[in-house]
């Protein structure tokens, strides 16, 4: 058997065996819809947390989202973290129209602190609800998601519940990305198994981070993580270090996040975290691509290049792989259709990462928001994930 044939075969079964573990991870795990839109007894306080930062076109169609929630016994704590827009201004229109809206306004960011991490841990303090929800400023929610995600944390008992959400950008290219980004993380993250305490997975999506008041300050809350660009995936980090118990749900027909309106906001966008997601090391980011090359470009070059049996495993791999991408689809709430765009996607996500990587080290750190954080104080943060000593 030929190198090729072997090499071939190999990126086959590999292809396979990402397809049966997506396959199976998605079989366990839950959709918030399978629970009542009922308000459980006792009916805790709730503190849902929304920062914002220059928001204004997004902000007031997401607290109207939260407003409706059918839950009864809630308080909205909303942040404007320095702000140069019409944010602030919105918020207060808001908040004469419905007075159970909390403001706060920062206007100055103390040394050592991510922008986002702070503004979430101000709103925390002025929190009295026994549960914690943080959501983004441009999340959409239905109105029964607060009434059965409560439920369902309080039922099975958890210290910490995320969700996976819809995204609802126009272009189909935008969620085809997307579908990518996170079906990658899905496999990194196994949110499938972030309920077993014996699994080392854990999860956290900043659109929906539930989480009780005590756990969040039996570890520090974000001052925990005061620099981290990933905080919404520190949070469930913190949790499983804890030994506590979370869960992950598909959350797809009750959350909706437009991530980005155009491919080069998706790119300024991701600017600040990729580089974060490998804990700022070449060896980690060069890892990374070469399984998403091996994986997703070589296969199909090779239908159209290799020859004999060696086309043919490339071709199954190929076929594995659009596999995955609908499954992801369909737990994102995406069309399957989009399958065909992910024949584009490896070179996208190549291109953000490398960008991400260069613009970073060139920098010699990240700017987001107006602000500059140094890459040598972002280092000091713990890593997300430790492949390597």
């Amino acid at each position: 058997m030929s190198p090729l044939v072997l090499f071939s075969l190999f990126i086959f079964l590999s292809s396979l065996f990402v397809l049966f573990q997506v396959f199976m991870g998605s079989r366990k795990m839950k959709n918030l819809g399978d629970t009542a839109a009922k308000v459980c007894t006792p009916v805790p306080l709730v503190s849902v947390i929304v920062p914002a930062c220059n928001e204004e076109e997004t902000l007031e169609p997401a607290l109207r989202s939260l407003l409706k929630q059918d839950y009864p016994n809630r308080e909205f704590i909303v942040i404007d973290d320095r702000s140069t827009d019409g944010t602030f201004g919105l918020i207060e229109k808001l908040g004469q129209e419905f007075p159970e809206i909390r403001m706060e306004q920062i206007t100055e960011l103390p040394t050592g602190w991510l922008g986002k991490n702070h503004a979430l841990y101000q709103g925390a303090k002025q929190a009295r609800g026994k549960i914690l929800l943080f959501t983004d400023a441009d999340v959409v929610m239905e109105s029964s998601t607060l009434s059965r995600a409560v439920t369902y944390f309080t039922r099975e008992g958890l210290d910490h519940l995320t969700m996976v959400f819809r995204n609802v950008a126009r272009s189909g290219l935008l969620n085809a990305m997307v579908v990518d980004a996170l079906g990658g993380l899905f496999l990194l993250l196994r949110p499938w198994n972030v309920r077993n305490r014996r699994s080392r997975s854990f999860a956290g999506v900043g659109a929906f981070n539930m989480i009780s008041s005590k756990t969040y300050w039996e570890f520090g809350g974000h001052a925990a993580f005061k620099m981290h660009p990933i905080d919404d995936i520190m949070l469930g980090k913190k949790v499983k270090q804890q030994g506590l118990v979370q869960d992950c749900l598909v959350g797809s027909d009750f959350v909706r996040v437009r991530w980005y309106e155009t491919f080069g906001e998706m790119v300024n966008g991701l600017m600040k975290n990729i580089f974060a997601l490998y804990s700022y090391r070449i060896i980690y980011v060069a890892a990374a691509l070469s399984v998403v090359w091996v994986m997703t470009i070589v296969p199909v070059w090779g239908v159209i290049l290799a020859p004999g049996i060696a086309r043919i495993f490339f071709a199954a791999a190929v076929l594995a792989r659009f596999a995955v991408f609908m499954l992801n689809a369909r737990g994102l709430g995406g069309r399957p259709a989009l399958f065909l765009w992910s024949l584009l996607t490896p070179y996208l996500t190549t291109y953000i990462v490398m960008r991400a990587v260069w613009v970073t080290l060139r920098n010699q750190g990240i700017d987001w928001r107006g602000t500059h954080y140094s890459l040598e104080e972002l280092k000091k943060e713990e890593p997300l994930f430790t492949l390597f000593p």
